[in-house]
C-alpha cells in the first residue's frame, strides 16, 4: 500500500521522521528528499517518473549493477534456511567459511585470513584493534600511532572518522582520538606546483617519512591509505608515490593498511587498488563492492605476517560484531564474486571501458570551465576552475561544484561534487554507449553551469 503515496507525502512522512546521514538537516527539511523506487542495470527511476544514469554506484557499491537475479536468490535461499547466526561462541556458518575461502583466493596472495564486520567504517575500526593488539603481543606496546592523511575519508564512526583526515568531521565530536596523526595528501594540484608530477610524488610520499622520524619509529604501527583518495575528491596519485611509501614502510617496519573499501572488487581495473599501485599491504580493508552494496557486509583481510602472531601467540582478541559473518550477507557476497568473474567485469574494466572512459574523459579538458580531467579504471574527476590555464578556483561561497551537481540531478545524471571536484564511479557493467551517453549529460551540464557563471559575473 506504500507505494500508493505520492511524491509530497514521502517527503512529508521523510522530513517528520528519517534523519539522514551527512545531511543539513534543517536545509533538507525546506526542500524535501529526493525519492528514489527502483532501479535497474545503472539507471534509477524517483517517484516522479524521471530516469537517471547513476555514474556513482548508488554510493561506490553497486559494481555489478541493479537487478542481477543471482544475488536476489543467493539472499533469499539463504535467509531461507539459515537467516542468522553469529560468529562468536566457536561457531561458523558454511557461508561465512565458504566466503572466507574464495577471499584468500581473489586477494594478494599474503592474505589468507579474514575478519568480517558490517562495513567498511567498522572495517577500519577493527584495523585500529588489530594492528595496536598485533604490536602488544610482539612486546612493542609503545607502538600505537596511526599515521593517515588530510582529505582521507575512512569511515564516520569515531575511530573512522579519525583516521580520516576530513577537517569538517572532525570540528564535530572531540576527534580525532589520541594516537592518529595526518601527513598531507598527493594532491599535486594543491601542492604540487613547480614540480612534475613524478618528482611531487616522491616529495609527498617522503612526507610519511618525515613525520614517523618526527614522531619516533618505535611509537609507529601503521600507515593507512585509499589507493586512490575517493571521497576526497578522486585524488589519483602520481606513479612514483606508493612505491616510495612502500619502501617507507618497509625501511621503519610499520605496517601498511590498504582501505579498499572504494577501489576494491574492480573499480581500478585490477580486483584491489594495492594491485594497481604496486603495493603490498599487510592489512587490507573492504565493503561495498563485495556484495555490490545489495546487503552490508565489510571486513579486513589479515596478511600472513599478522594472523601468524594473533594465532600463535594466543590471548582472546576483545573485538568483533553481532553482524561478523552474517549469513546472508556473506551468501550474497559470494554470489557478487561469482557473477563478476562469470561476467569478466575486472578484464572488462582493464580492457574495455576503463581506456575508453579515460580518452573520452580526457576531451573534456577542452570545456572552458575544466582545468584537468583524469580517470582510472571506472573512477574519475573533473576539476572546475575560473581560469583554466592557472586552475584558479572559483570563490568558495560561489559553490560551483554544487552549482554543476545540481544541473546533474536536473538532467538526469547523479555526479558527485567534492569542492570544486565532480567525481564519477559508475557501475563496472557500464558499455562504452553508455559511457557516451553519460558525456553527452556530463558535457550538457558543465555547460549549463558555464552559462551560470557567466550570467553570475563569476568568471573573469
Amino acid at each position: 500500500m506504500s507505494t500508493q503515496r505520492t511524491t509530497r507525502e514521502w517527503q512529508a512522512a521523510d522530513a517528520a521522521h528519517f534523519l539522514h546521514p551527512f545531511t543539513d538537516f534543517q536545509a533538507l527539511s525546506r526542500k524535501g528528499a529526493r525519492v528514489i523506487e527502483r532501479a535497474e542495470n545503472i539507471y534509477l527511476w524517483d517517484t516522479e517518473g524521471h530516469k537517471i544514469l547513476d555514474a556513482m554506484s548508488g554510493l561506490w557499491c553497486v559494481n555489478v549493477g541493479y537487478g542481477q537475479q543471482a544475488l536476489v536468490d543467493a539472499a533469499t535461499a539463504q535467509l531461507k534456511q539459515l537467516p542468522f547466526y553469529n560468529a562468536f561462541f566457536q561457531t561458523a556458518t558454511p557461508p561465512a567459511i565458504e566466503l572466507a575461502e574464495l577471499l584468500a583466493e581473489v586477494t594478494p596472495p599474503q592474505f589468507q585470513h579474514v575478519f568480517f564486520s558490517g562495513s567498511g567504517s567498522e572495517g577500519n575500526d577493527t584495523v585500529v584493534r588489530m594492528v595496536r593488539r598485533y604490536w602488544d603481543l610482539l612486546g612493542q606496546p609503545e607502538r600505537q600511532v596511526i599515521i593517515s592523511r588530510d582529505n582521507a575519508y575512512h569511515g564516520s564512526t569515531m575511530a573512522g572518522a579519525s583516521l580520516g583526515g576530513m577537517s569538517g568531521m572532525h570540528a564535530q565530536g572531540g576527534l580525532p582520538i589520541p594516537g592518529i596523526v595526518h601527513i598531507g595528501q598527493p594532491y599535486w594540484h594543491e601542492h604540487g606546483k613547480g614540480l612534475s608530477r613524478d618528482e611531487f610524488g616522491l616529495v609527498a610520499a617522503r612526507w610519511l617519512e618525515a613525520k614517523i622520524l618526527e614522531l619516533g619509529p618505535e611509537r609507529v604501527a601503521a600507515f593507512i591509505g585509499e589507493p586512490i583518495q575517493g571521497a576526497g575528491g578522486v585524488i589519483i596519485p602520481p606513479a612514483t608515490y606508493w612505491p616510495e611509501v612502500q619502501r617507507i614502510c618497509d625501511q621503519y617496519g610499520i605496517l601498511l593498511v590498504s582501505d579498499e573499501v572504494i577501489c576494491g572488487f574492480g573499480r581500478t581495473g585490477r580486483w584491489f587498488g594495492c594491485e594497481t599501485m604496486g603495493t603490498r599491504p599487510d592489512l587490507m580493508t573492504f565493503a561495498k563492492g563485495v556484495t555490490s552494496g545489495y546487503v552490508p557486509l565489510g571486513g579486513v583481510m589479515v596478511g600472513e605476517r599478522i594472523a601468524k602472531v594473533l594465532i600463535e601467540k594466543g590471548g582472546e582478541f576483545n573485538h568483533g560484531y553481532t553482524y561478523s559473518g552474517h549469513p546472508v550477507a556473506c551468501a550474497v557476497a559470494l554470489a557478487n564474486i561469482k557473477l563478476m568473474r562469470e561476467l569478466k567485469l575486472v578484464e572488462h574494466v582493464r580492457d574495455d571501458v576503463g581506456p575508453y572512459l579515460a580518452s573520452q574523459f580526457a576531451t573534456l579538458r577542452d570545456h572552458p570551465l575544466v582545468a584537468d580531467a583524469e580517470s582510472c579504471g571506472l573512477m574519475g574527476a573533473i576539476l572546475l576552475a575560473k581560469d583554466k590555464a592557472t586552475g584558479t578556483p572559483f570563490p568558495e561561497s560561489v559553490e560551483i561544484g554544487m552549482v554543476c551537481r545540481g544541473h546533474c540531478f536536473r538532467e538526469g545524471l547523479i555526479m558527485r561534487a567534492v569542492g570544486d571536484r565532480m567525481i564519477i564511479a559508475p557501475p563496472l557493467v557500464i558499455t562504452r554507449q553508455q559511457i557516451d551517453e553519460m558525456m553527452g549529460l556530463i558535457r550538457r551540464c558543465l555547460d549549463l553551469t558555464l552559462a551560470d557563471a557567466k550570467a553570475g559575473g563569476w568568471l573573469s
